[in-house]
């Protein structure tokens, strides 16, 4: 007999490690939705122990030794003894994790948030397994489906192709207010820097200092300067800190959203926090710490709706100061990000899992 499309039991499988949290933050804002939309859904982590957020999960979780990834029998056992009727693999998992929940009739999604991962999915094996195969970020920064890809779609006649845009809670200007002024900050008046989860990318591993430098250097010329980074670059930099720098280690992502929308300039890698930032209104400076982000970047250079600087703490400085003093920039900017009307991603997942319940496999 089908589980009713009410009570969806959802199991959460991140790629989890000891850097970055883009595939933890999507998971988890998904997690929250389908809880807020269905009070009486069961939700289930399986995250590394090494994750730095592993210990603050805000659902039941199980964590192992590395990413879920390598940890096959694990996640199968799980999926056996939880019962998902959707599991969420976001970047992560492997065909006999796939075939475990496919299986056990569960509802088989897979985030892909870079070509390789996109390729993945789109082998012939995976396409059989999966129901829906959500894109990560927008199709104008993403790239549309090719040819080919959309050959496959048409033979197999699944899995079901979503992009989902940008994935950002909705505005709450009260916790905006209560969290600017916590940080003495005025809306519109501060620049915020978000470097991302600081993941050691070849030629980049010290990609989070190097944003705290341009953080550090747009305070003491005189803005009011927030950076959301590394807990351990963080702490560091609070030792020798211009007076109108703040330093703040990761925050949840509704609160980041807030902050996003208060700031006169967001300067972010060039992840998921870089359509985050759009999405949030903001002017933004994009820059690529990992080599799938210069596509990425480049697009959202093109529609118009970013700008961005090399790698380089002086590079950051000198592009985020001259837009801060340029106000039809930061406006051209952010008209064209109205342009592109951008879907909420979280509810084109929490529909999409709303239906795949009501059709789940008996």
């Amino acid at each position: 007999m089908p589980v009713p499309a009410s009570a969806p039991r959802l199991l959460c499988v991140p790629v989890s490690g000891a850097f970055g949290m883009g595939e933890y933050a999507r998971s988890v804002a998904i997690a929250r939705a389908v809880a807020a939309r269905w009070p009486d859904a069961a939700v289930h982590f399986v995250l590394s122990r090494a994750a730095p957020y592993a210990a603050g999960v805000p659902f039941p979780c199980t964590l192992l030794p590395s990413s879920p990834t390598f940890h096959t029998p694990a996640v199968n056992a799980l999926i056996e003894s939880f019962r998902p009727t959707c599991v969420l693999f976001d970047n992560a998992g492997r065909t006999a994790q796939l075939r475990a929940a496919h299986r056990a009739g569960a509802q088989v999604i897979y985030i892909s948030a870079r070509r390789r991962q996109r390729g993945r999915a789109f082998r012939w094996a995976w396409m059989r397994l999966l129901d829906e195969h959500w894109i990560a970020y927008p199709a104008f920064s993403a790239g549309k489906l090719d040819l080919w890809e959309k050959l496959k779609l048409k033979i197999l006649g699944r899995p079901t192709v979503r992009f989902l845009d940008v994935l950002v809670p909705r505005a709450e200007p009260a916790r905006q207010a209560e969290l600017l002024a916590a940080l003495g900050l005025a809306r519109g008046q501060y620049a915020l820097v978000v470097p991302g989860g600081g993941t050691g990318h070849p030629g980049a591993a010290d990609a989070a200092e190097r944003f705290r430098k341009a953080a550090a250097a747009l305070a003491q010329a005189g803005t009011a300067t927030l950076f959301v980074g590394p807990t351990a670059v963080a702490a560091a930099g609070n030792a020798a800190s211009p007076h109108d720098l703040r330093l703040r280690p990761s925050l949840p992502q509704r609160d980041l959203a807030e902050l996003m929308r208060g700031a006169k300039l967001v300067v972010a890698n060039g992840g998921s926090t870089l359509l985050q930032a759009i999405a949030c209104g903001a002017p933004t400076v994009g820059i690529a710490i990992a080599k799938d982000q210069n596509v990425r970047i480049r697009r959202c250079v093109a529609a118009g709706v970013a700008a961005t600087a090399p790698l380089d703490a002086a590079a950051i400085t000198d592009l985020a100061q001259r837009l801060l003093r340029d106000d039809t920039a930061r406006s051209a900017l952010v008209a064209a990000t109205a342009r592109l009307s951008l879907a909420d991603g979280i509810e084109i997942a929490v529909d999409a899992i709303a239906a795949g319940a009501g059709a789940r496999r008996v």
